[in-house]
Protein backbone atom coordinates (compact mmCIF):
# COMPACT_ATOMS: atom_id res chain seq x y z
CA UNK A 1 0.00 0.00 0.00
CA UNK A 2 2.89 2.35 0.67
CA UNK A 3 3.93 2.41 -2.98
CA UNK A 4 0.47 3.30 -4.31
CA UNK A 5 -0.74 6.82 -4.96
CA UNK A 6 -3.60 8.06 -2.77
CA UNK A 7 -6.70 9.59 -4.32
CA UNK A 8 -8.40 11.88 -1.83
CA UNK A 9 -11.96 12.01 -3.08
CA UNK A 10 -15.15 13.86 -2.29
CA UNK A 11 -18.47 13.97 -4.09
CA UNK A 12 -21.54 16.12 -3.88
CA UNK A 13 -24.88 14.50 -4.58
CA UNK A 14 -28.54 15.38 -4.95
CA UNK A 15 -29.29 13.42 -1.76
CA UNK A 16 -28.41 10.36 0.29
CA UNK A 17 -30.47 7.66 -1.47
CA UNK A 18 -28.30 5.75 -3.94
CA UNK A 19 -31.32 4.50 -5.88
CA UNK A 20 -32.87 7.93 -6.24
CA UNK A 21 -30.09 10.52 -6.07
CA UNK A 22 -27.00 11.15 -8.17
CA UNK A 23 -23.53 12.65 -8.20
CA UNK A 24 -23.37 16.30 -9.28
CA UNK A 25 -19.74 17.09 -8.44
CA UNK A 26 -16.49 15.15 -8.01
CA UNK A 27 -13.32 16.54 -6.49
CA UNK A 28 -10.09 14.63 -6.09
CA UNK A 29 -6.50 15.18 -5.04
CA UNK A 30 -3.96 12.64 -6.31
CA UNK A 31 -0.97 12.27 -3.97
CA UNK A 32 2.30 10.35 -4.05
CA UNK A 33 3.32 8.81 -0.72
CA UNK A 34 6.86 8.63 0.63
CA UNK A 35 7.39 6.49 3.73
CA UNK A 36 11.20 6.34 3.55
CA UNK A 37 11.76 8.53 6.62
CA UNK A 38 10.40 8.47 10.17
CA UNK A 39 7.73 10.98 9.19
CA UNK A 40 5.86 10.22 5.97
CA UNK A 41 5.64 12.88 3.28
CA UNK A 42 2.99 13.38 0.65
CA UNK A 43 3.47 15.10 -2.69
CA UNK A 44 0.58 16.59 -4.61
CA UNK A 45 0.49 15.12 -8.11
CA UNK A 46 -2.73 16.53 -9.53
CA UNK A 47 -6.11 17.94 -8.59
CA UNK A 48 -9.36 17.13 -10.33
CA UNK A 49 -12.72 18.87 -10.21
CA UNK A 50 -15.74 18.29 -12.39
CA UNK A 51 -19.39 19.20 -12.28
CA UNK A 52 -21.69 16.40 -13.43
CA UNK A 53 -24.95 17.09 -15.25
CA UNK A 54 -27.79 15.55 -13.25
CA UNK A 55 -30.25 13.49 -15.25
CA UNK A 56 -33.01 13.47 -12.62
CA UNK A 57 -32.83 16.85 -10.90
CA UNK A 58 -36.55 16.57 -10.16
CA UNK A 59 -35.70 13.77 -7.69
CA UNK A 60 -33.19 15.88 -5.80
CA UNK A 61 -33.50 16.60 -2.11
CA UNK A 62 -33.77 20.42 -1.86
CA UNK A 63 -31.71 20.40 1.34
CA UNK A 64 -28.86 18.56 -0.38
CA UNK A 65 -28.90 21.07 -3.24
CA UNK A 66 -28.80 23.97 -0.80
CA UNK A 67 -25.92 22.45 1.19
CA UNK A 68 -23.75 21.72 -1.85
CA UNK A 69 -24.62 24.94 -3.64
CA UNK A 70 -26.14 23.41 -6.76
CA UNK A 71 -27.64 25.89 -9.20
CA UNK A 72 -28.33 25.47 -12.90
CA UNK A 73 -26.16 28.43 -13.88
CA UNK A 74 -22.98 26.94 -12.44
CA UNK A 75 -23.74 23.56 -13.98
CA UNK A 76 -24.34 24.86 -17.51
CA UNK A 77 -21.03 23.35 -18.74
CA UNK A 78 -21.30 20.20 -16.61
CA UNK A 79 -20.31 16.95 -18.27
CA UNK A 80 -22.05 13.59 -18.34
CA UNK A 81 -21.52 11.09 -15.56
CA UNK A 82 -19.91 8.72 -18.07
CA UNK A 83 -17.35 11.37 -19.11
CA UNK A 84 -16.63 12.15 -15.46
CA UNK A 85 -16.09 8.49 -14.62
CA UNK A 86 -13.70 8.02 -17.56
CA UNK A 87 -11.67 11.01 -16.34
CA UNK A 88 -11.71 9.78 -12.73
CA UNK A 89 -10.65 6.26 -13.75
CA UNK A 90 -7.75 7.65 -15.77
CA UNK A 91 -6.62 9.97 -12.98
CA UNK A 92 -6.93 7.41 -10.21
CA UNK A 93 -5.61 4.33 -11.99
CA UNK A 94 -4.46 1.90 -9.26
CA UNK A 95 -4.64 4.65 -6.59
CA UNK A 96 -6.11 3.98 -3.16
CA UNK A 97 -9.28 5.97 -2.54
CA UNK A 98 -9.26 8.02 0.65
CA UNK A 99 -12.36 9.85 1.85
CA UNK A 100 -14.00 11.15 4.98
CA UNK A 101 -16.88 8.74 5.60
CA UNK A 102 -15.76 6.62 2.70
CA UNK A 103 -18.81 4.36 2.82
CA UNK A 104 -20.94 7.18 1.37
CA UNK A 105 -18.54 8.31 -1.36
CA UNK A 106 -17.47 4.79 -2.34
CA UNK A 107 -21.01 3.48 -2.79
CA UNK A 108 -21.93 6.37 -5.13
CA UNK A 109 -18.63 6.10 -7.04
CA UNK A 110 -18.88 2.32 -7.45
CA UNK A 111 -22.51 2.65 -8.53
CA UNK A 112 -21.49 5.31 -11.06
CA UNK A 113 -18.81 3.03 -12.53
CA UNK A 114 -21.38 0.20 -12.78
CA UNK A 115 -24.19 2.23 -14.34
CA UNK A 116 -21.95 3.95 -16.89
CA UNK A 117 -20.07 0.78 -17.82
CA UNK A 118 -16.74 2.52 -17.23
CA UNK A 119 -14.02 0.23 -15.87
CA UNK A 120 -13.19 1.09 -12.26
CA UNK A 121 -9.40 1.34 -12.45
CA UNK A 122 -8.98 2.45 -8.82
CA UNK A 123 -7.20 0.13 -6.42
CA UNK A 124 -9.60 -2.05 -4.44
CA UNK A 125 -8.20 -0.78 -1.12
CA UNK A 126 -9.81 2.19 0.60
CA UNK A 127 -8.94 4.40 3.58
CA UNK A 128 -11.42 6.28 5.73
CA UNK A 129 -10.23 9.35 7.62
CA UNK A 130 -13.08 9.07 10.14
CA UNK A 131 -11.87 5.60 11.11
CA UNK A 132 -8.24 6.75 11.27
CA UNK A 133 -9.19 9.79 13.37
CA UNK A 134 -11.27 7.68 15.75
CA UNK A 135 -8.45 5.15 16.17
CA UNK A 136 -5.96 7.91 16.96
CA UNK A 137 -8.17 10.34 18.90
CA UNK A 138 -10.90 8.32 20.63
CA UNK A 139 -9.34 8.87 24.07
CA UNK A 140 -8.68 12.57 23.51
CA UNK A 141 -10.96 14.73 25.65
CA UNK A 142 -10.52 17.54 23.10
CA UNK A 143 -12.26 15.59 20.33
CA UNK A 144 -15.92 14.75 20.80
CA UNK A 145 -17.13 14.62 17.19
CA UNK A 146 -15.49 13.28 14.07
CA UNK A 147 -17.11 15.19 11.21
CA UNK A 148 -14.77 16.65 8.61
CA UNK A 149 -15.65 20.14 9.83
CA UNK A 150 -15.00 19.30 13.49
CA UNK A 151 -11.68 17.58 12.78
CA UNK A 152 -10.54 20.38 10.50
CA UNK A 153 -11.32 22.85 13.27
CA UNK A 154 -9.43 20.72 15.80
CA UNK A 155 -6.31 20.59 13.60
CA UNK A 156 -6.53 24.15 12.27
CA UNK A 157 -7.27 23.06 8.69
CA UNK A 158 -9.03 25.80 6.75
CA UNK A 159 -11.94 24.71 4.55
CA UNK A 160 -13.66 27.91 3.52
CA UNK A 161 -15.62 26.27 0.69
CA UNK A 162 -16.93 23.29 2.68
CA UNK A 163 -19.44 21.12 0.81
CA UNK A 164 -17.80 21.69 -2.53
CA UNK A 165 -16.10 18.54 -3.74
CA UNK A 166 -12.57 19.77 -4.40
CA UNK A 167 -12.41 21.86 -1.22
CA UNK A 168 -13.50 18.88 0.87
CA UNK A 169 -11.03 16.57 -0.93
CA UNK A 170 -8.25 19.08 -0.17
CA UNK A 171 -9.36 19.32 3.47
CA UNK A 172 -9.41 15.52 3.73
CA UNK A 173 -5.85 15.40 2.38
CA UNK A 174 -4.69 17.99 4.92
CA UNK A 175 -6.48 16.15 7.72
CA UNK A 176 -4.86 12.87 6.66
CA UNK A 177 -1.42 14.46 6.80
CA UNK A 178 -2.11 15.70 10.33
CA UNK A 179 -3.34 12.26 11.40
CA UNK A 180 -0.28 10.51 9.97
CA UNK A 181 2.05 12.63 12.12
CA UNK A 182 0.32 11.83 15.43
Amino acid sequence: MKNKHLLFLDIETTGFDLGKHEIVEIGAVLVKQNWSSAVPTFELVKEFEVKVQPMRIQDADPTALRVNGYNEGEWIFAISLEQAMHQLAELGKDAIMVAHNIAFDAKFIEHAFETTGVNNALNFRKLDTISIAFAKLAKSPDVQRFSLNDLCEHFGVKNERAHTALADARATFELYQKLMTL
